[in-house]
């Protein structure tokens, strides 16, 4: 009996951990944490079941082999840091040799964090082009009380950090819709970008694209360089609103033109949903209550359901 109750203590502490909601980052993933789980307890319980431990050996719980992954960790060099606002950063990530994470556009992946013993997970979308070869780049917001954002403030060249994925992603197709709108709140830019450059390095790609960017104040516009390039190409249009701004005349006036002061609201959803060169689809990026509030207003602007996406 001595043997019997021992061998269970033993197989306990081989059971999986049921993750915290903290892990889960919310973004619809699959395979997500809890598919993952599942998977792991179902392996589990046919090892304990046969009482045969060596059916948990295929558990492979990080990849050293810099591939990426949707259901195991791989590890990942930073190269650079960048700071791009007070409370923003714009990290590099070594790829092996020239490889690339070759994802498709406006894709996501999801960054695993240890903060007070505590396991995060949260999903970013990069910023750099899917091809792009031996590295890949990351936007990320750190915010005063956030779990992740503790962990992220720690980070310096050098250290490594545990990605997995791809998930989501828009199924972008070229000249398959005459318009894009896109709506972006802060960092929402993010799954912007990859798809405004896969446009604008098409020359086959006529789609017209209105970018609307919403921000507490212009300091706060993030990758402003690379918005003005994208601003120059002839498809290309780009529109700021500025919530806590208080007049125009204080921006560069290469920006007063472009730019709306206050909240992107019902009316001015209007104005530049009519300002749009064709029927706009519609794609989302920001906050839930900024995601909800787009919805309703496009609504209102007679645009269905079915002509929008939220990343």
């Amino acid at each position: 009996l001595q043997t019997m109750s021992g061998n269970e203590d033993d197989w306990l502490a081989l059971k999986p951990q049921e993750p915290y909601p903290s892990q889960c980052c919310g973004s619809g993933c699959k395979p997500c944490i809890y598919d993952v789980y599942e998977k792991e307890l179902a392996r589990w319980e046919r090892a304990k079941a046969k009482q045969d431990k060596s059916l948990l050996t295929k558990k492979k719980e990080q990849s050293s082999n810099s591939e990426l992954n949707p259901d195991t960790f791989t590890a990942f060099n930073i190269s650079s840091v960048e700071q791009l606002t007070e409370d923003t950063y714009q990290y590099k990530f070594e790829l092996p040799g020239n490889s690339s994470l070759r994802l498709s556009l406006g894709q996501h992946i999801v960054l695993r964090g240890v903060v007070n013993g505590l396991e995060v997970q949260r999903a970013y979308t990069p910023i750099s082009p899917g091809n792009a070869e031996g590295y890949f780049e990351v936007l990320m917001k750190c915010y005063e009380a956030g779990l992740m954002s503790q962990y992220i403030k720690t980070w310096k060249k050098g250290d490594m950090v545990f990605w997995r994925g791809p998930f989501g992603g828009f199924p972008y197709q070229p000249n398959k819709h005459g318009e894009l709108l896109m709506l972006a709140s802060g960092t929402g830019l993010a799954p912007m970008v990859p798809i405004l450059r896969s446009i604008t390095d098409d020359e086959e790609d006529e789609t017209f694209v209105t970018l609307v960017g919403c921000f507490r104040t212009f300091d706060k516009i993030y990758l402003k360089p690379l918005l003005q390039d994208l601003a120059r190409y002839w498809n290309i249009r780009i529109f700021y609103v500025l919530s806590q701004e208080t007049s125009l005349e204080k921006l560069p006036w290469s920006y007063q033109e472009n730019t709306y002061i206050g909240r992107l609201n019902e009316e001015l959803m209007k104005t530049i949903i009519n300002s749009c060169r064709r029927k706009p689809f519609v794609l989302i990026c920001g906050s839930s209550t900024f995601n909800e509030d787009m919805s309703r207003y496009l609504k209102a602007a007679g645009i269905e359901e079915n002509s929008c996406f939220v990343f």
